[in-house]
């Protein structure tokens, strides 16, 4: 065989770091997310709204009076988190009962109640996500944590440990080690409560940014409005999605309302940047919330109460994707004692695309 010329050799050797650089370059792309998908449930028309549905095909089945099985398709992965909000114009909460692998698809059991504790049935908007590797970017990180603290699955983009520890009945503390954003109060968080037995409902606290990472007070509670054990989900966000990834998707924000709305780096607009998302009063316990530009379907909005009581909130209805801007209009996120009595509180609110 003739022996390749220095020059030959060289322009050789590149074709074969391309080619390893090729095949090498995935698997970090798809570390974050592994998986996700969403799911927003129209139960007056009995099906879901394909612009808050991805990936197409996916379904919600009623199992029984106030639960709902949710079909993700081909997003199938072991773990992972569920989110999950009412759209009712009643005082209602949705949580999650257990979600799991079939074949290739991710199966969601989700939960509605009314005030008082009973089931009921509800519109509702779902969101899932189960991410691995990394570094990846962010700060971005979720647990899943059982009812006496500690860590079901859990995911940190920076690669340290997050943890979670039952402070007393219903009160948790959950450490994102690393998830350094530079503020005293920076990103967002969504919560969900998951219980298969009873109503729970699980919110912010509070949480405070520092240059060790994220400490996040939990609170959760029955439908009596008693502090309670339970299992829950919690993600943090600064300057990604919800589910992780960034550019793409190019549009997604976040606003926290403690009330008022939190400091600029807890509102943040993908396209316009800090501060751009806007609050109105719209009655008490009605708050208006516009994200401009970034009405991109299919979208997923997910909305969790902040504060030390036991308020909770959701939607009024669905949001709208308005073709001026484009912006996505929430009207309204609601909120409501336990008593179901209309109130004004804190909450934080999550908007994201698929683009």
């Amino acid at each position: 065989m003739p022996r390749l010329s220095l020059p030959a050799r060289f322009a050789a050797s590149l074709l074969i770091l391309a080619g390893f650089l090729t095949v090498a370059a995935p698997a970090a792309d798809a570390a974050v997310p592994d998986r996700k998908g969403w799911a927003l449930w129209d139960q007056t028309a009995g099906a879901v709204v394909p612009t808050g549905t991805w990936p197409g095909g996916s379904t919600v089945v009623p199992v029984a009076f106030g639960r709902y099985q949710v079909k993700l398709v081909g997003q199938g992965a072991p773990q992972g988190v569920v989110h999950v909000t009412a759209i009712n114009n009643a005082p209602h909460w949705c949580q999650a009962e257990s979600w799991g692998v079939s074949g290739a698809d991710e199966i969601i059991n989700i939960a509605c109640y009314r005030v008082g504790g009973a089931l009921d049935v509800s519109s509702f908007s779902v969101f899932f996500v189960r991410a691995s590797g990394g570094p990846a970017p962010g700060p971005y990180g979720y647990v899943d944590s059982p009812a006496g603290g500690g860590i079901i699955s859990q995911y940190n983009s920076a690669g340290a440990p997050n943890t979670s520890t039952n402070l007393g009945v219903g009160q948790y503390q959950v450490k994102f080690p690393s998830l350094v954003a530079g503020g005293i109060l920076d990103g967002s968080l969504q919560a969900t409560a998951v219980n298969p037995q009873q109503g729970a409902r699980c919110k912010v606290r509070n949480w405070v940014s520092s240059g060790s990472g994220q400490d996040v007070n939990v609170l959760c509670f029955n439908a009596a409005g008693a502090l309670l054990n339970t299992r829950f989900t919690l993600t943090y966000q600064y300057k990604v999605s919800l589910y992780g990834a960034a550019i793409p998707p190019k549009y997604y924000g976040y606003f926290l309302n403690q009330p008022p709305a939190g400091p600029p780096s807890t509102n943040l607009n993908s396209v316009l940047g800090l501060g751009a998302n806007t609050i109105l009063a719209a009655g008490t316990g009605l708050s208006l919330v516009t994200f401009p530009k970034i009405a991109f379907p299919q979208n997923t909005v997910q909305v969790t109460a902040y504060g030390s009581n036991s308020n909770f909130c959701g939607m009024n209805t669905f949001w709208f994707n308005m073709s001026s801007g484009p912006d996505l209009v929430v009207r309204d996120v609601n909120c409501f004692t336990n008593a179901g009595a209309p109130v004004n509180t804190g909450f934080t609110i999550s908007a994201n695309s698929i683009m």
